[in-house]
């Protein structure tokens, strides 16, 4: 197996070896589905997007919670991606899906490596937004996602921010072409 970019099926294969739950696995599959759905309406309007990488980031995005559910699964995601020596690009995916990204300050107040954590990429942003449209493995709107956020978080935390304009570049770039 190419451990730098592995195939859907080796990535499923990892989720289970490193011991993400069955209900991970089917949150993971229904993000790629999404991710992936994605990726093709960016592609067919001409898009440079990596379309494997965006599904295989998806399925391994949560790897993390093989270990803990909390905020930090993303960087024990991103540690359990170099450890496989997967691609930077995957790794990088793992890290910046959390929220609508992290800023370098957030990152220092929770204890993790000092760095920006939001989504840089297109392949980056389309995996945190699937993410956040898929609850358990369920699609849920936007809305109430963002409501979620504003309950757990508060309606003035920057992340509210941050998600919301994801959602507005994600909308604009995925917009249907009449």
């Amino acid at each position: 197996m190419d451990r730098q970019m592995p195939s859907e099926r080796e990535a499923l294969v990892l989720l289970r070896k490193r011991g993400c739950s069955e209900d991970v696995i089917r949150h993971c599959k229904a993000v790629a589905k999404l991710a992936g759905e994605m990726a093709e309406r960016c592609r067919e309007k001409r898009m440079n997007v990596d379309a494997d990488l965006v599904k295989v980031g998806a399925l391994l995005h949560d790897i993390g919670r093989s270990k803990t559910h909390s905020v930090d699964h993303a960087i024990i995601g991103a540690e359990i991606g170099r450890s496989l020596r997967l691609s930077p690009q995957i790794i990088s995916v793992i890290e910046r899906h959390i929220g609508g990204g992290i800023t370098a300050d957030e990152a220092e107040q929770l204890g993790w490596p000092n760095k920006d954590y939001i989504p840089q990429t297109i392949e980056e942003k389309i995996v945190a937004y699937a993410d956040k449209l898929i609850e358990g493995s369920k699609e849920v709107s936007v809305n109430k996602t963002i409501q979620e956020f504003e309950k757990n978080l508060g309606p003035n935390h920057p992340a509210v921010e941050r998600l919301k304009k994801l959602h507005e570049e994600m909308s604009v770039i995925l917009e249907n072409e009449s």
